[in-house]
């Protein structure tokens, strides 16, 4: 793992993408069980995926890993307990204030 130096990993992925009623999603799975860490950064290759209503599309792609370094990894971990604490301080209701 390196410290101070980020790495870059080529690696093969399949795109999936729904545009339906009941599944709305973009999904990236990386073909070689390669695993993304907080603070890594992904990069997949080639024109966007479009899926009209109705349709799902897979199409393999390659995509870029960016390591995080161990100093950025770590503080990715610290801060991202804040970001959740931050999401759960609002809600979505219904009440309505006069």
């Amino acid at each position: 793992m390196a410290f101070f130096t980020k790495t870059k990993e080529r690696v093969p992925c399949t795109v999936e993408v729904s545009h339906k009623f009941d599944a709305l999603h973009a999904h990236v799975r990386f073909n070689n069980g390669a695993v993304v860490n907080p603070g890594d950064e992904v990069l997949v290759h080639g024109a966007p995926v479009m899926a009209a209503y109705g349709e799902v599309v897979i199409e393999d792609r390659t995509a870029t890993i960016t390591r995080a370094t161990w100093l950025e990894r770590q503080w990715t971990r610290l801060t991202g307990d804040l970001d959740f604490i931050e999401l759960c301080e609002f809600s979505f209701s219904e009440e309505i204030r006069v």
